[in-house]
């Protein structure tokens, strides 16, 4: 009975002890991992915190063919010293890099020759641990940093450095906005996702300047990242742009004077008091009640919208969105989509770059504080809806818009066909505009047929006088008196041929001499910019007449007859001087 006992608790001993064997499946050790085209970041599990007992994790990264892959550890402390159960291994088709573990030499940077390493980890007993953080990116970006490098941490006035995707969510403090800037304590691409410079999900190349701090710096939620309220530095940070602030096409356009705003629907309250939730008063700096929905069920979450016109197509890089900003009503919008469209064009969602689907962005926790969302790439837009999706009692947003004017070569996203001439926007989400709108050019009795047709019979008119000199010239420069048969043919022959020495019945043109010669081709060049001139009067009063009057048919008719009269007038000027006695034989 006593060696059962001792079998029981021997088998329950085995069964509860962690084993190496038993460490789990490759990735159970895995923490946060953000991978893109061209970078990435990854950490092992609960880091910064202590990474489990008897993990493994293992994840292959990659740049596109072509490409060498850099790595750049960030941090690494694991316990044990000689490797054996706790280690971080690269390894590449050809090297090995590691194992390093412990308080052993770590570079700080990796050039592989290969676009692609697996990085393994893992882990044993142990009692204490960060793990690694590690970034990665392609060659293409040799000033690569990582997600824990903070602006104090250069000395430099200007810099630009590429910041991973996959750093907002890593553990580190900012303080500051973009307006102001940030404190040099903080972490730069963590502050860059902040400002809206680059998204997480893709990384970026961000440019840094540095300058005098400032008393305080104010904190706010932007772009999920939160930024706390500091205090006194002797340094601050701003994000620049092309010799210009971040911040250069971020100024408000909700307060600008042909913006205007309305909604799918409004509620008007009676407790105890009257109150308006007019979409009128949904702009951010109003100090009344913000827009409200008429109704706070789930059933109409897909119809409600904010709409804001801006009067034309603008570049749009943010959004500030807060709750109803009133104490005794505690409504807010927890999540939302955004929609745009432009004139005569379709309401499209914005999506993100990396998935391609509908982003959906971070709304308030609140009625009172604002949130801040950027959009990467800008919004190009006239019109822009946001739809929420999620919310808390009831539908409450004020807004506001942050962007510039469309400048040349800055038009970046989706629209390119636009209308100058204003659009009512739909009612209905998804609707096309198909009606076309008249130019203000062109009177809206004629149609593009009847522009057409007169354009052509003129460009025939004109070819014919064209082809008509260029035989003139041909002739002058070969036979000047022409064949006894050219003499003898009828009237256009003698147009193709006017230089032909004959003799009419009412005057004879002879050639005695060279100079005489010159005179008479002055004569003809006269006629002809006489005849030009007659044709480019015409064009003129057959425009007049056709955008004097709707009627088709008979302006048709007009033109035919005016444009057979320039014909007839051309030849029969011309013929003045050749002589062209059509249906009388020339005498010799």
């Amino acid at each position: 009975m006593v060696a059962g006992a001792r079998g029981l608790l021997a088998l329950l001993l085995v069964v509860s002890a962690p084993p190496r064997l038993q460490a789990g499946e490759l990735g159970d050790g895995c923490g946060h991992i953000v991978t893109y085209q061209d970078s990435g970041t990854m950490t092992s599990k609960n880091y910064p915190g202590t990474y489990p007992n008897h993990t493994v994790c293992e994840k292959t990264i990659k740049v596109p063919k072509g490409k060498k892959l850099i790595l750049r550890l960030g941090d690494l402390d694991i316990e044990s010293q000689t490797c054996a159960s706790d280690y971080l291994l690269f390894t590449s088709s050809s090297d090995q890099y590691g194992p390093y573990c412990g308080s052993m030499p770590v570079p700080k940077e990796l050039l592989l020759n290969t676009n692609e390493v697996t990085v393994r980890f893992e882990s044993g007993s142990h009692i204490s641990g960060r793990g690694f953080l590690l970034t990665y990116a392609s060659s293409d970006h040799p000033d690569l940093i990582t997600c824990l490098e903070r602006a104090n941490h250069y000395l430099k006035t200007e810099y630009s450095k590429f910041c991973p995707a996959g750093c907002r969510d890593i553990a580190g403090d900012i303080s500051g906005n973009l307006v102001d800037g940030y404190r040099d304590t903080s972490l730069l691409c963590k502050a860059a996702i902040h400002a809206g410079v680059i998204a997480d999900e893709l990384g970026g190349q961000i440019r840094v300047l540095q300058s005098k701090g400032i008393s305080r710096y104010e904190g706010i939620l932007a772009n999920g990242v939160l930024s706390k309220d500091g205090s006194l530095s002797d340094k601050r940070f701003l994000f620049t742009s092309d010799g210009h602030t971040a911040a250069s096409c971020s100024r408000s356009l909700s307060l600008e004077p042909d913006t205007q705003i309305r909604a799918s629907w409004q509620w008007f309250s009676e407790t105890g008091e009257q109150v308006h939730w007019s979409p009128g008063q949904a702009q951010l700096q109003d100090q009344d009640p913000s827009w409200a929905s008429g109704d706070s069920s789930k059933t109409r979450r897909q119809r409600e919208w904010l709409e804001t016109d801006l009067g034309e197509k603008k570049k749009i890089t943010g959004i500030m969105t807060t709750g109803s900003t009133q104490s005794n009503f505690n409504f807010y919008v927890k999540s939302f989509v955004m929609r745009f469209k432009n004139n005569n064009s379709k309401w499209r969602t914005y999506k993100g770059i990396a998935s391609n689907k509908e982003k959906v962005f971070q709304g308030n926790s609140n009625f009172r504080d604002p949130v801040r969302n950027n959009f990467i790439p800008p919004i190009v837009a006239r019109y822009v809806r946001v739809v929420p999706q999620t919310w808390h009692q009831r539908i409450a947003l004020k807004v506001e818009l942050f962007g510039c004017r469309i400048s040349q070569g800055n038009d970046s996203l989706v629209f390119r066909k636009t209308s100058p001439d204003t659009v009512g926007s739909t009612e209905r989400e998804d609707e096309t505009i198909t009606k076309s709108v008249p130019s203000p050019e062109m009177p809206t009795g004629i149609n593009s047929t009847a522009v057409a047709i007169p354009l052509v019979l003129l460009a025939l008119l004109v070819a014919g006088m064209g082809i008509f000199a260029v035989l003139r010239r041909r002739k002058k420069k070969g036979n000047p008196y022409g064949s006894a048969k050219a003499q003898k043919t009828d009237c256009w022959k003698q147009i193709k041929y006017p230089f032909a020495r004959h003799q009419s019945a009412e005057f004879t043109i002879s050639y005695d001499n060279e100079k005489e010669v010159t005179q008479k081709l002055d004569l003809i060049t006269s006629d002809m910019a006489e005849a030009r001139s007659r044709q480019a009067s015409h064009r003129q009063e057959l425009e007049r007449s056709y955008s004097s009057g709707p009627r088709y048919h008979d302006n048709l008719e007009a033109l035919k007859s005016s444009v057979t009269k320039v014909l007839v007038k051309t030849l029969r000027g011309t013929g003045k001087h050749s002589s062209c006695p059509c249906g009388r034989r020339a005498r010799r």
